[in-house]
C-alpha cells in the first residue's frame, strides 16, 4: 500500500483544504477507498488513474478531480511513481448555502483555459500560501466547476438591479473599513448573500474579486499616505489594513513598481 500524506492548508465555513502527497507507484496495489466529502482536487504533479462509477480517466497536472461524498473510487500509480494534489472538501451544508445540491455529474475535468485561472491559484497555495486568498479559492473554484459542468443555473445569469445596489453598497463598506478584517464571509454576510454567490456577483460586477479590490484599495491608501505623511512604512502598512510589512513592500512593488521607501523618496524629491 503507497503512502500518502495530506497536511492541511487552509479550513473555513464548510470547506478545507489540503496537500496531498502520493508517494504510491507501480509496485504498489491499489485499493478502494470512498470520498467523505465532495471532492475537487487540483492535480499538480504527477499523473495516476482514477477509477470511480463513472468509468476511468488518467489525471494529470491541471486536471481536476470530483469526488461526491459516498462514492466509492479507486487510484492506480502504473504508469510512474507518486503525484501530488490540492484537495478542496466541502461540507453539504456548504452548498447548501450556495442554493445547490453540489453533485457532480462527471468525475474529472481535463486541462481547460476556463479554469487555469483556478488552477494556478491551487498551485500558489503550495509554493507561496502566503499569497492565496484561500476563502475565495474555496468558493470561486467550486463556483467555477459547478457552472462549467451546469449545475447552478444561477451562475451564469446577468447580476440584477437589487445585487448591483447590493454590491455598491458593499463597495462603501470596504472603503470605510479598509484597516479592519474583510473576510468574504464578512462582506457576504454585510451584502446578505450566500459567501458562494456574493463572490460570483461581485466579480460580475466590478471585474475583479474582493480580494483583488480590497488589496488596491489598500494599497492606493497606503500610497497616499506615503505622499503625505512622516510615519513609518510599518505604522501606515498596518493602518492600511496589512498585517505583515513583507507582504506589503511585495504587494506595494508589484503594484507601482518600486518599495514604499523609494516611492516615499521620489515623492519627497520632487516636492
Amino acid at each position: 500500500m503507497g503512502k500518502i500524506a495530506a497536511n492541511i492548508l487552509a479550513s473555513g465555513n464548510g470547506w478545507s483544504a489540503y496537500d496531498v502527497v502520493c508517494a504510491s507507484g507501480p509496485q504498489d496495489r491499489p485499493y478502494e477507498e470512498q470520498h467523505s466529502s465532495a471532492t475537487i482536487a487540483v492535480v499538480a504533479e504527477g499523473s495516476f488513474q482514477y477509477r470511480s462509477g463513472c468509468g476511468s480517466s488518467v489525471m494529470s497536472p491541471g486536471a481536476l478531480l470530483l469526488g461526491n461524498p459516498g462514492r466509492y473510487f479507486e487510484c492506480r500509480h502504473e504508469h510512474g511513481t507518486g503525484d501530488r494534489c490540492v484537495s478542496f472538501q466541502y461540507t453539504p451544508e456548504f452548498f447548501e448555502r450556495a442554493g445547490t445540491a453540489g453533485a457532480f455529474p462527471a468525475h474529472r475535468i481535463p486541462p481547460i483555459a476556463a479554469l487555469a485561472p483556478w488552477v494556478v491559484e491551487a498551485r500558489l497555495a503550495i509554493q507561496a500560501p502566503e499569497s492565496v486568498a484561500f476563502e475565495e479559492l474555496a468558493h470561486g473554484l467550486a463556483g467555477a466547476v459547478l457552472g462549467l459542468l451546469g449545475g447552478n443555473g444561477q451562475l451564469s445569469r446577468a447580476p440584477a438591479p437589487a445585487d448591483e445596489r447590493r454590491i455598491s453598497a458593499t463597495l462603501r463598506f470596504i472603503e470605510a473599513n479598509l484597516a479592519e478584517p474583510l473576510s468574504l464571509g464578512r462582506l457576504a454576510s454585510a451584502a446578505k448573500m450566500s459567501e458562494f454567490y456574493f463572490l460570483r456577483v461581485f466579480k460580475q460586477v466590478t471585474r475583479v474579486t474582493p480580494h483583488q479590490y480590497i488589496l488596491r484599495a489598500r494599497l492606493r491608501e497606503a500610497a497616499l499616505r506615503l505622499r503625505t505623511r512622516t510615519d513609518a512604512v510599518l505604522e501606515i502598512a498596518l493602518d492600511a489594513g496589512f498585517r505583515d510589512l513583507s507582504n506589503f513592500n511585495h504587494a506595494f512593488r508589484a503594484e507601482f513598481g518600486v518599495s514604499p521607501q523609494v516611492y516615499r523618496l521620489h515623492t519627497h524629491s520632487r516636492a
